[in-house]
């Protein structure tokens, strides 16, 4: 199996297993080896007080993206921290891209940054580290 099937392969076990991200409409566009893409339009349920999309579902979405990315390889590994600045409000109705690329991976540990856009425009920058897990079982 080469390295795109393995991704492929890995990020479908991963989201039939994503209660989280299934349950607030996160969708797998694309993944490769050290990269995902994700995505999420912004429903009622997504919008805070203000009347804009929750700071926690552009987290999640990064996240999302960050977790497909660094499980690209077929070895299971979480996140072991991230930053995330908030740049624009997100209204309701947008569509949210978080595009994930690895910046480095040595050993067990990764760093990954994930760009959520709205039509092409960063309104989040996220920065995640990861730590492989020997030992956990990976999604079939």
């Amino acid at each position: 199996m080469n390295g795109d099937e393995t991704a492929l392969r890995t990020a479908e076990a991963m989201q039939r297993a994503d209660t989280a991200g299934n349950g607030a409409g996160v969708r797998v566009v694309e993944v490769g080896p050290g990269h995902a893409r994700t995505a999420l339009t912004v429903e009622p349920r997504h919008v805070n007080g203000h009347g804009i999309c929750h700071g926690g579902y552009i987290f999640l979405l990064a996240d999302c993206a960050l977790a497909y990315a660094c499980n690209s390889y077929g070895i299971s590994a979480v996140a072991a921290g991230a930053d995330i600045a908030f740049l624009r409000p997100v209204l309701l109705g947008a569509e949210l891209v978080a595009d994930a690329v690895e910046r480095a991976r040595t050993g067990r540990s990764g760093l990954y940054d994930v760009t959520v856009r709205v039509d092409g425009v960063a309104v989040a920058e996220f920065r995640g580290r990861t730590r492989q897990v020997p030992g956990l079982k990976p999604p079939t």
